[in-house]
């Protein structure tokens, strides 16, 4: 039996390729333009825009819209009445102009990669949870765990956010122009936040890495998060980011308050020397 699918294989030609591999670096080749892209992805227009109204779809309906009018080349999309419904906007791997009109309820616009998206209203718990790359402002207050796990992009809150906000983020910018509450940044492993208000207890709690910068009070640091010197290379960051946003461009970022990991925590211990990394 083994002689017979040896055979077979052997008439098929199997064991005659040569198999190549390909490093990140040659992958990722900014010649090589069609790898920045999804498979499938749709070449959309911005100039193109349509319409929808969500005010009689299920969450299902209305994302299969959405996924049916980038098919069609449309690349700015406006959803009304989304009416605070859950998991809208959710997996969007294109680059889209997406405008709600409206409040979402939890997971809103979670796991994209690339589109740009405007809520005028508020949003759930765990919006742009996962988010890899694009834009998202919301204009009003967002939930809890705002922004978890992102692995980059911006995420910008206009108002105020619950607790967790960048609970285990792994990239990008979280930016909020008003408070944010309890453990926000908690297990953070890169990224940075700024946030413009106060913030609640255990700011920055068992965060491995990264960055957040603090403009209001804090109400206490979490195990292991520390403050660090606010360097003009900070100050000059700070400032484009907020420009960039379009939110508090005035905001006086000169004192504001910085917090990093302090590295002391057990894991920290397991690590080769070359992965430890001072508080800067």
């Amino acid at each position: 039996m083994a002689n017979l699918k040896n055979s077979k294989s052997q008439s098929m030609g199997l064991h005659k390729e040569v198999l190549k591999g390909r490093t990140q670096q040659v992958f990722f080749n900014p010649e090589e333009s069609e790898n920045f892209f999804y498979y499938g992805a749709y070449d959309v227009d911005f100039n193109k825009r349509t319409e929808i109204d969500a005010k009689d779809l299920s969450c299902k309906e209305l994302n299969s819209k959405i996924n049916s009018f980038m098919k069609e080349g449309y690349g700015t999309v406006v959803v009304k009445n989304p009416q605070g419904k859950h998991s809208l906007g959710v997996g969007i791997l294109n680059k889209l102009n997406l405008v709600f009109e409206g409040s979402l309820g939890y997971f809103g616009v979670g796991s994209i990669d690339g589109p740009i998206v405007r809520i005028t209203g508020r949003v759930g718990w765990s919006c742009a949870e996962n988010m890899m790359a694009g834009k998202v402002v919301i204009e009003k207050n967002a939930g809890s765990c705002f922004g978890a796990a992102i692995r980059g992009g911006d995420l910008i809150c206009k108002g105020s956010v619950g607790a967790r906000t960048g609970i285990d983020m792994k990239g990008g910018t979280i930016i909020i122009g008003g408070d944010a509450g309890a453990f926000t940044g908690f297990m953070m492993q890169r990224g940075r936040i700024i946030i413009l208000g106060d913030v609640g207890i255990n700011l920055g709690d068992s965060m491995y890495d990264g960055t957040i910068y603090v403009g209001g009070k804090i109400k206490s640091l979490g195990s292991d998060a520390v403050k660090s010197k606010l360097t003009s290379q900070d100050i000059d960051w700070l400032k484009r980011k907020l420009k960039v946003a379009e939110i508090a461009s005035n905001f006086d970022v000169s004192k504001m308050t910085k917090i990093v990991a302090g590295k002391k925590l057990w894991n920290y211990d397991q690590l080769e020397p070359t992965e430890k990394k001072g508080a800067i």
